[in-house]
C-alpha cells in the first residue's frame, strides 16, 4: 500500500464517523421537533376552549357594565329629583313653618308671663327631699328670661 492509498482510507474513515454523528444528530432534532408538534397540537387543543370560556366572561362582564351604567345614570336622576324636592320643600313650607314656629313661642311667652302663681324675686320657695331620715333642700328651677 502506498501512502496515497493510506491517506484515502484515512479520509474515508474520517468522512464515515463524521456522516455517522451527523445522522444521530438529525435523529435527535427529527425526534425534538415530533415532541415539540406534539406539545403545540395539546395546547392548541386546550386554548381553543379557554379562549372561548374568556370570551363568554368577557361579554358576561360586559353585559354586566351596561347594567350597572344604566343603574348609576337613575340614581343619578334621583338624587337630582330628590335634591330638587328637598329644596322646593324647603322653599315652600320653610318660611311659613319657622313662621308659625315663632308665633306660637310668642304665645307662650305671652300666656306664660301672665301666671300669678310663679314666684319673683329672692322670696324663693325651697323643696325638700327626704332620702334615708336626712332632709335636703333643693332648689326650684325658674325659667331664664332670654334676651
Amino acid at each position: 500500500m502506498s501512502g496515497g492509498e493510506v491517506a484515502g482510507i484515512l479520509v474515508a474513515v474520517f468522512w464515515a464517523i463524521l456522516v455517522s454523528f451527523l445522522a444521530v444528530a438529525l435523529a435527535r432534532l427529527a425526534q425534538t421537533l415530533r415532541a415539540t408538534t406534539k406539545l403545540v397540537a395539546d395546547v392548541t387543543d386546550q386554548a381553543v376552549p379557554l379562549l372561548a370560556d374568556a370570551s363568554s366572561a368577557v361579554r358576561s362582564a360586559q353585559t354586566q357594565i351596561d347594567r350597572v351604567d344604566a343603574i348609576a345614570s337613575d340614581v343619578q336622576e334621583v338624587t337630582s329629583n330628590a335634591s330638587a324636592l328637598s329644596t322646593t320643600v324647603a322653599s315652600t313650607f320653610g318660611g311659613p313653618l319657622v313662621k308659625v314656629a315663632a308665633f306660637g313661642y310668642g304665645v307662650r311667652r305671652a300666656l306664660g308671663g301672665r301666671k300669678e302663681d310663679v314666684p319673683t324675686g329672692p322670696a324663693k320657695e325651697t323643696r325638700r327631699t327626704v332620702i334615708v331620715g336626712r332632709t335636703i333642700p333643693v332648689a326650684r328651677r325658674t325659667k331664664r328670661k332670654k334676651d
